[in-house]
């Protein structure tokens, strides 16, 4: 049970939930039902007609559960009649049905003994109206004295047992029916009851329709009442669990996944069962009383048995053929008929065995023990009883057996026990259950109503105090229930005219045409280096189609359906928390298709963990499918779970995170694969497999994409509202001409109280990242907007401006020098310069500086994403570099280094070969657009498509990279084969000059690694914080990002820019400081040099190498050279 913080289930839920249908549990159905209030009662075991109770030892046994803790065992049907459980010298019995323990206990009804009214523990509250709820207990459930005197009562009375330990015979009443007469008039519609027949059956269940159990008449009003009732049983239902949170206050869980939700829950389901919900409860976060399970009591109850007796007890219950021959005089009648208490605080009652009961569990194994015999109580009173029994065997004649156990009891008691204060008890007086947090404060709505709530024994039969008590509890209960739903009902009337109509909702328990399956997962691995381990159990839903019977149409369809359901079961992490983190509500969405990867599909896992600590975290996790060099990593990738853990407050949609945020992996072993494929469960389970290897196959080997893919339209309008700029046309040093753009902010220098730097933009190779027309917002819009000037450098390598014969030595040389001088025309020699580079535009820039082409003094800052003197490749591109692919793509572009890769664009027969080449050259993620995958075929991917708006995507490669200058490609391959920069040549001419590097730096790493390291940055931020000690020098690698998507991600804005804003900020107000933190310094020596904390991080790509790639690559190199 929780209380909700996130559901996906579309009911409605209700009002209130009763858990069990016994004694308490009947009354609170009856008088919430009555008062008009929607119920559900619950109730795990089934109906029983009086047909269907046992008659003989074996329908008996194979009605009974045994659940031995000294043995540790347990045998029996769940929902079995009867439930028997052993812990040391206790035994205690119990039924389960529609109707409790009234269904197979002897129906005895004797008020509440006045020693017992007067026990400390007795809550005073009780006693204002508990006479009054007695006999409203009493009129309910017709209780009747017995008409005649049946033989083993005539033998009682002939032996004279009042004479025995000054005992005093009591008078009992029954809620049997003794009427003679037809008594349908005084009973609820359609319960017609027959007339007790003395069968002596009653301990099993009266086969004859004679006993007033709370099935017909506590239970038979609230059904009148239209009172739900649902049987919850060991079968699992298909039934689709997608919605949003309902508006009710509690989540009652019938198992790892489904659940109901409810405003008010009333725990009734036994001493046992309540007691262990609450501690479940518990366990998942709910705060309780620590005298939570104190207080047990098995009432006193100890059983003995005679035999041998030459009296005329009649103590066996008779089958049909016996009835027939003996009169109803001499018949065993009730189980109990008389009953004997003595002043020394005991009751002795006569019984009758049913004739179902193996008399030999009685005479021996419960009575002398197999094999360790007969064990002396420890209870000081049973002394007094035993001797009472010998007395009583020495007038009737006979072998007294006695029981072996201290306790024989089906009167379980206590546990959840009422009480004014916390301490104490569990619950108040009116059953709502204590929150320890505050003294007095409870759990609104949250209720007790069984025996748990009785804190001492009774001393007699206690079914009608358990009634009277559940009688005090509603009356309460009624009360706040309706209060609530007073308060409430505007809110929920509103709720209902706002309700979307074609929204249809689904009752979790109510079974469904749908097909299912079950599917038991087991994870393990680590999380921020810490063991963690997630037992997962997941209820898949499928879908109805007739449409994937049909093998050749569900490979060729444009897309199939994602599988969704729900997710239960438990996490251990010990590191966070010492016990296990259970699962409240959680979802699986398998074979997730996003449109914007069309040929990758996920899947997603969310899970609300709830800790007995009260904390509660977020666990999601996905795995990957892509298809890289086809099906070589399908193994990995479908059993590998990439996982984030997050610490969230109390409301689960607020989704505030506290300060934990941890990422690691989860695997399924080979050995966990085959269990969870042998335990799949379900009537889905042929189809969840046909269908989880057709998304394989199309996925891995086949390669189509998922989805509806349509054409993306551009609307045109986006460049109307762009900020204008100024060309500016530059002749370089060498003699070639290049351009630049200029935007002068809108905003006066005066109103930000300084003149600020202007800042220069240096892209990467071909790509635009800072002017982004089709985005809401851009670098250059960002940094304008903080009152910058900007400078966009459109060097050789642009497509405004491709050079046939340049490095990305020229760049450095001469292209910066003179974007740089052009900017001093403007603003005087002396002004600083800003710069902002991106991956080639990086290294241009390092060039510049530390082979003294620019000046360091001209620099303000200098901020470098996935980029910097270094340059650590994936392992992807770095086999590439190594192959001998640049040369082949040099020669066949012959004299035209310029590849034209617009479709429509007239290229010649060896740029279209060198284009269909690339196509065929392996990359992670793939793409519907021929012009990205020529780019990726050549680069490796750079950016993941994931973070792209389809307009960015269309104007990156449609409009804005329409030619690609290749010709400084074998100067890039020996920079990337170095890793670190180089002259033309290869020579190491740069980092011998760290004197150079006087400027302060950020360096800006993705955190999903993609065609470059966050090794790139790392080694760069060392290396400056190592000669330039006296500059700021930061490094940031940002989750979820790769390479050019940090700066024309749809995100970027929230995620990137503003640690490029903050950086150039602080430059700004920290010029002519030198910022030197002597205590930072040293305090964090030993973690500068520490290994790379985001090594491996989040990345996909740099992980995925393997021979075979080398091989395929090689081949492609053959086949290219024999054409």
């Amino acid at each position: 049970m929780e209380k909700p913080e996130m559901v996906f289930n579309g009911h409605d839920g209700y009002d209130a939930v009763v858990l069990g249908s016994g004694y308490g549990g009947s009354v609170a159905a009856c008088r919430l039902s009555m008062a008009g209030v929607k119920v559900c009662l619950v109730e795990k075991g089934k109906k029983w007609e009086a047909k269907d109770f046992p008659t003989n030892s074996f329908n008996l046994i194979s009605a009974s559960r045994m659940e031995s803790q000294n043995l540790g065992v347990s045998f029996g049907p769940k929902d079995a009649l009867f439930q028997v459980y052993e812990q040391n010298d206790s035994l205690a019995a119990m039924a389960c049905g529609l109707g409790g323990g009234s269904l197979v206990n002897a129906g005895v009804m004797v008020p509440t003994p006045v020693r017992t009214r007067r026990s400390l523990k007795w809550p005073k509250e009780w006693e204002t109206d508990w006479d009054s709820c007695e006999a409203s207990a009493a009129t309910m459930m017709r209780i009747q004295s017995v008409p005649p005197q049946f033989p083993i009562a005539k033998i009682m009375k002939q032996i004279d047992v009042g004479e025995v330990e000054d005992m005093v015979q009591d008078s009992i009443k029954l809620s049997m029916n003794f009427d003679i007469e037809d008594s349908s008039s005084r009973l609820p519609k359609h319960q017609n009851m027959d007339t007790c027949i003395g069968c002596g059956n009653c301990l099993a269940g009266c086969p004859y329709n004679a006993k007033n159990s709370t099935d017909k008449n506590y239970l038979a009003s609230a059904i009148q009442a239209w009172c739900q009732v649902h049987y919850v049983v060991k079968k699992s239902y298909g039934t689709d669990q997608t919605g949003e949170i309902g508006g009710k206050r509690w989540l009652v869980y019938l198992n790892y996944l489904d659940y109901i939700k409810a405003d008010f829950v009333i725990l009734s389901a036994g001493v046992f069962g309540t007691t262990a919900i609450l501690f479940n409860s518990q366990m998942r976060g709910l705060k309780l009383s620590k005298a939570l399970g104190s207080g047990f009591s098995c009432n006193g109850n100890t059983v003995a048995y005679l035999c041998g007796s030459n009296g005329p007890l009649n103590g066996y219950g008779l089958d049909n053929k016996q009835l027939s021959k003996i009169p109803i005089q001499a018949r065993p009648g009730p189980s109990i008929s008389s009953s004997y208490s003595s002043s020394l605080g005991f009751t002795i009652q006569s019984a009758v065995l049913p004739t179902a009961y193996p008399y030999l569990l009685f005479k021996g194994i419960t009575t002398f023990g197999w094999p360790t015999g007969f064990c002396p109580p420890h209870d000081p009173l049973l002394p007094q009883e035993v001797k009472a029994f010998q007395k009583i065997t020495k007038k009737l004649g006979g072998i007294l057996f006695m029981s072996r156990f201290r306790s024989a009891s089906v009167h379980l008691l206590g546990g959840c026990n009422a009480s004014s204060d916390s301490s104490d008890g569990a619950c108040n007086p009116n059953g709502q259950v204590f929150d320890p947090e505050v003294p007095g404060l409870v759990h609104q709505g949250l209720y007790v109503c069984d025996a748990s709530l009785i804190p001492c024994s009774v001393g007699v039969n206690p079914c009608l105090a358990i009634a009277a008590a559940a009688e005090h509890v509603c009356k309460d209960l009624v009360n706040n229930v309706l209060k609530y739903k007073t308060k409430t009902c505007t809110n929920y009337i509103s709720k209902v005219v706002d309700q979307n109509p074609h929204v249809e909702t689904h009752d979790t328990l109510k079974s469904s045409e749908t097909s299912y399956v079950s599917v038991k997962e087991t994870l393990r691995g680590y999380i921020a280096g810490m063991p963690c381990t997630a037992t997962l159990r997941m209820k898949i839903n499928l879908q109805n189609s007739n449409d994937f019977d049909d093998w050749n149409y569900s490979i060729m369809r444009k897309s199939l359906a994602t599988l969704k359901g729900k997710v239960g079961g438990y996490v251990v992490f010990r590191a966070i928390e010492k016990d296990k983190l259970h699962v409240t509500d959680g979802e699986v969405k398998m074979f997730e298709v996003n449109y914007r990867t069309p040929y990758t599909q996920y899947m997603h896992y969310r899970l609300l963990l709830a800790a007995a600590s009260g904390s509660r975290y977020v666990l999601e996790g996905k795995k990957i499918m892509n298809p890289y060099l086809f099906a070589i990593f399908y193994r990995k990738e479908t059993t590998t779970l990439y996982v984030t853990f997050k610490r969230v407050s109390g409301n689960f949609a607020e989704d505030h995170h506290l300060g934990l945020n941890l990422k690691g992996k989860l695997k399924v072993s080979m050995i966990q694969l085959l269990k969870t494929l042998l335990s799949l469960e379900g009537n889905g389970k042929g189809r969840f497999l046909h269908l989880f290897l057709l998304h394989l196959l199309r996925t891995y080997m086949l390669q189509i994409p998922q989805g509806i893919h349509k054409e993306y339209t551009p609307t045109g309008s986006y460049n109307n509202s762009y900020p204008t700029s100024t060309f500016h046309e530059l002749e370089t040093g060498d003699g070639c001409i290049i351009s630049c753009r200029r935007w002068n902010s809108g905003h006066s220098r005066l109103k930000f109280n300084e003149e600020k730097h202007p800042v220069l933009l240096l892209n990467g190779h071909s790509t635009e990242s800072f002017c982004l027309p089709t985005e809401p917002n851009d670098l250059i819009r960002t940094l304008l907007t903080e009152g910058y000037e900007i400078w966009l450098l459109q060097p050789r390598l642009h497509p405004l401006n491709p050079s046939n014969n340049f490095t990305i030595e020229d760049i450095g040389r001469y292209d910066i020098p003179a974007v740089i001088s052009k900017i001093c025309e403007f603003h005087g020699p002396s002004m600083k310069v800003h710069v902002v580079a991106h991956c080639v535009g990086g290294l241009a820039i390092h060039i510049a500086v530390m082979g003294g082409h620019v000046s360091p003094t001209q620099i303000a800052s200098l901020c470098c994403t996935n980029s910097s003197m270094f340059f650590k490749l994936s392992t992807l591109a770095t086999v590439k570099m190594w192959l001998p692919l640049v040369s082949i793509s040099m020669a066949l572009l012959g004299k035209n280094k310029t590849l034209p890769l617009l479709d429509t664009s007239k290229a010649s027969l060896r740029h279209r070969l060198l284009m269909y080449i690339a196509r065929w050259i392996p990359r992670y993620e793939r793409c519907t657009c021929n012009e990205c995958e020529v780019f990726s075929g050549i680069f490796g991917n750079t950016f993941w498509h994931q973070n792209l708006t389809p307009a960015m995507h269309h104007w990156l490669n449609k409009q804005s990279t329409t030619k690609l200058p290749m010709a400084a490609f074998p100067h890039l391959r020996k920079i990337c084969k170095s890793g670190f920069i180089v002259d033309s040549k290869g020579n190491n001419s740069y980092l011998i000059h760290p004197e150079r590097m006087a400027v302060s730096t950020l360096y800006i790493s993705g955190g999903r690694s993609l065609l470059v390291t966050p090794e790139t940055t790392f080694l760069a931020n060392k290396y400056v914080k190592l000669h330039q000690p006296g500059f700021t020098h930061e490094r940031v690698v940002v989750d979820g990002f790769g390479h050019s998507d940090l700066l024309i991600g749809e995100e970027s804005c929230k995620e990137v820019f503003p640690y490029i804003v903050s950086h150039i900020r602080l430059c700004e107000e920290g010029e002519d400081i030198v910022m030197i933190n002597k205590e930072k310094k040293d305090g964090k020596e030993a973690l500068d040099w520490a290994a790379d904390p985001y090594q491996g991080y989040g990345g996909s790509e740099s992980c995925l190498f393997s021979p075979l790639l080398v091989l395929f690559l090689v081949l492609l190199l053959v086949f290219v050279g024999f054409f």
